[in-house]
Order: structure tokens, then C-alpha cells, then sequence
């Protein structure tokens, strides 16, 4: 089985934890607000967004479980190209994680659901 660098590996399950976090946040937000609030013409756009969020938490997690089977199948190191493909996406998800967050909070604020 080939071994991913260690730095790259707790990497990796740093970031799934926290987009397993973005994934409860949003969902806890989107019910908060659908429960005081309800589907209206002024909720539809802030619940769509948080579900936005959590799918887009849930996809990026989803990736990272496929390319870490996919990376201990290979035999008997993990190519390059897969470890570059890795670090780009750890990169790309990185960037991505505070306007995340930042979405949440904002609709969190401007809801008063904190």
C-alpha cells in the first residue's frame, strides 16, 4: 500500500474535519432560520445559500475520501501527478474555507441566529 507523505495526510484530515464542521454549521443555521423564520420571498435566498454551503463542504469532503482510497490503491508509491492534483486541491480548499465560513456568519448575523 503506498504511504502518503504525513504532512500532506494530517492535511488532509485537518481539512476534512472542518468541512465536516461547515457541513453542521450550515445545517444548523439553515433549520434556525427556516424554523423561526419559515420559507419566505426574504429566507429563500439565505436557505439556499447555507444548503449552497453545505453541499459544497459535503463535495469537497467527498473528494478528499476518494482521492485518499484512491492514493492507498496505488502500488507502490502514489504517482506525482496525484500528488500534485492533492496539494492543489488542499490549496484551492484552503482559500476556499473562510468565505465559507464568512457566508455563514454573515446570514448567522444578519438573522440574529447566534
Amino acid at each position: 500500500m503506498a504511504k502518503l507523505p504525513s504532512e500532506i495526510s494530517e492535511t488532509i484530515w485537518a481539512l476534512k474535519r472542518q468541512l465536516l464542521d461547515l457541513v453542521e454549521e450550515a445545517t444548523t443555521a439553515e433549520y434556525a432560520l427556516f424554523d423561526r423564520f419559515g420559507e419566505t420571498e426574504r429566507t429563500i435566498s439565505y436557505l439556499d445559500e447555507l444548503k449552497s454551503v453545505a453541499e459544497q463542504a459535503t463535495d469537497r469532503f467527498s473528494q478528499f475520501s476518494r482521492l485518499q482510497i484512491r492514493m492507498s490503491n496505488s502500488q507502490p508509491i502514489v504517482p506525482r501527478d496525484m500528488l500534485e492534483l492533492v496539494t492543489e486541491i488542499i490549496a484551492n480548499t484552503q482559500n476556499r474555507l473562510p468565505a465559507l465560513e464568512r457566508s455563514i456568519q454573515e446570514i448567522k448575523t444578519e438573522w440574529r441566529l447566534l
